[in-house]
């Protein structure tokens, strides 16, 4: 059983940055690949940005360029390191990582970007 605790959500204006944490707990010996998505209201749940355990990345063109997605093995988390954040951004943030087939979720972080 994977745990997935998100942090780091909050309100920021237009232009700013905030860095979510994902951090996975549990008797965990190897994590898969980590994701993050975000869902705003009433809109379905995109994902953001990829990571596998090598460190290779894959991000959605809407935030290409702005976001970037890192993890530490060591400490079985992911970070989202998100720059120059616009009104767009605004969505509850979400992390999901794979364990040996199966796909566990956090539950989320908001994060509110006001113009």
């Amino acid at each position: 059983q994977v745990q997935l605790v998100e942090s780091g959500g909050g309100s920021v204006q237009a232009g700013g940055s905030l860095r979510l944490s994902c951090a996975a707990i549990g008797r965990l010996s190897s994590l898969g690949t980590m994701d993050w998505f975000r869902q705003a209201p009433g809109k379905q749940r995109d994902l953001v940005a990829s990571i596998t355990r090598g460190g290779s990345t894959n991000y959605a063109d809407s935030i290409e360029g702005r976001f970037t997605i890192s993890r530490d093995n060591t400490k079985n988390t992911m970070y989202l390191q998100m720059n120059g954040l616009q009104p767009e951004d605004t969505a509850v943030y979400y992390c999901r990582a794979a364990y040996y087939g199966t796909l566990y979720w956090g539950e989320g972080t908001l994060v509110t970007v006001s113009s």
